[in-house]
């Protein structure tokens, strides 16, 4: 079993969903990668798990990565989770992942809840097709630029937020979305305070003016109609295109290019890249 990564889920609240397999893996690995090995401990205190952790955050970084696939690459296994869910999906696990399949060392799954998925099947949204969308970008410009492009999505989204963002975050999505698109704001999900609110972005917001918002949210937004209007639908081309016609017009070409971008919703450096290589 040793010189193995395996990448065991735990539950996102509720402890009853943890597997059979994932304690056993939990109690067979030789080390245990924790992005806070506080919040981990705990859960394994809860189950009588002695395995060593050690700590494997964002700020960790290559060398982080390399000192615990060395010890992979030395005979010793290792077991890295996250504080829940599934771990290196919009994790900070997902760099040593990659280095290990560099190295030659041998990756299994051992599969678990997952927010993004357990909030989609409760939702009460379209689940066909969905996009998930993490964390909203914090800058200013990044973070219209990503509503931009997601304003035309027509599959479901998902996005993550803290409460203490909530009241902003339906702000800058009612802005760009519309405030009649639905969402679901679900709320702790798989705990005592478990709640699922369906509604659209203009009503949430109202509500959380006067509710203050706590706990952790998924948002599963609805996707946009399906325009029959081709014109509403912009490809890379379409945008290069009109950056070329205001570039043409005396503009600067980066000046284009954001200009472009704020009406096709495409990202400036994309059009960029493209105009100059054109």
């Amino acid at each position: 079993m040793g010189g193995t990564l395996y990448i065991i889920g735990t539950p996102i609240g509720n402890l009853e969903d943890i597997t059979l397999r994932q304690l056993r893996m939990l109690r067979e690995v030789d080390f245990i990668a924790a992005e806070d090995t506080r919040v981990t401990r705990k859960l394994l205190n809860h189950f009588e798990i002695n395995t060593p952790a050690v700590s494997f955050h964002e700020h960790s970084g290559e060398a982080g990565a390399q000192r615990i696939a060395a010890r992979i690459q030395a005979g010793e296994s290792c077991g890295i989770v996250t504080d829940a869910g599934m771990p290196c999906v919009s994790d900070p696990g997902e760099p040593l992942i990659r280095l290990c399949y560099e190295m030659g060392i041998p990756v299994t799954v051992v599969p678990g809840p997952s927010a993004v998925v357990t909030a989609i099947s409760v939702a009460g949204q379209a689940s066909g097709q969905f996009v998930f969308e993490a964390f909203l970008p914090v800058p200013k410009k990044e973070r219209t630029e990503r509503l931009k492009r997601l304003k035309k999505e027509t599959r479901t989204i998902v996005l993550y937020e803290a409460p203490h963002k909530l009241i902003k975050t339906l702000t800058d999505l009612g802005e760009v979305l519309g405030t009649d698109r639905g969402i679901s704001l679900c709320r702790e999900l798989t705990k005592i305070h478990e709640e699922v609110l369906r509604t659209s972005i203009g009503e949430a917001l109202k509500i959380y003016e006067e509710r203050e918002p706590r706990g952790e949210y998924v948002l599963v937004i609805a996707g946009a109609e399906e325009s029959a209007d081709a014109e509403d639908v912009f490809t890379l081309e379409d945008a290069v295109k009109l950056a070329e016609k205001y570039a043409a017009e005396g503009m600067k070409n980066r000046e284009a290019c954001k200009k472009a971008a704020t009406e096709t919703g495409m990202r400036s450096n994309e059009i960029y890249s493209a105009l100059m290589q054109g």
